[in-house]
């Protein structure tokens, strides 16, 4: 059985990833996507809620799972039994961090491989932070979030 792990911070979840659950999804027997909780990040959302909203827009996805996790991604691997971390790239500027961690998880864990894929070119501008920041301002989310979350999104913000 192969098994992914797709890790982020899903605060909120935009098409961007969704586009990337889906073709891992295809791709993959089993693909955890993994909620990272980070001490030194201040989310907008709690970890419950970031697993509500992509269980809501993952729901037509049979073999995913959520899950969320805190240290070293290499440990979840591990635990989970996974052996590919998918990691999604918008631009280039995205490339050399994720570079530089995929080494970082293979020197921590040689049996692990890093695959990227490439977002969708309607996608390529999506980040949580452009979503936050429009609602921030009452602006559309139409074609960044899914319908059915995006009051939650403006409600949380304030916006509504």
């Amino acid at each position: 059985m192969k098994i992914a792990v797709y890790p982020g911070s899903f605060d909120p979840i935009t098409n961007g990833h969704i586009d990337i659950i889906e073709r891992a999804a295809e791709v993959f027997d089993k693909v955890y996507v993994s909620i990272l909780k980070n001490s030194s990040k201040n989310p907008l959302f709690t970890t419950v809620e970031r697993q509500e909203l992509i269980e809501r827009v993952t729901r037509h996805i049979p073999n995913i799972e959520i899950v969320s996790f805190e240290g070293l991604l290499v440990d979840l691997m591990r635990e989970k039994k996974a052996t590919v971390i998918i990691k999604g790239l918008r631009a280039i500027s995205d490339f050399e961090y994720e570079f530089q961690m995929a080494l970082t998880n293979r020197q921590l864990a040689p049996e692990v491989e890093t695959l990227f894929m490439m977002t969708r070119a309607q996608n390529q501008y999506l980040s949580s932070s452009i979503v936050k920041e429009i609602a921030k301002f009452n602006a559309s989310l139409d074609g960044m979030v899914p319908p059915e979350i995006q009051e939650d999104i403006y409600r949380k913000i304030g916006q509504r």
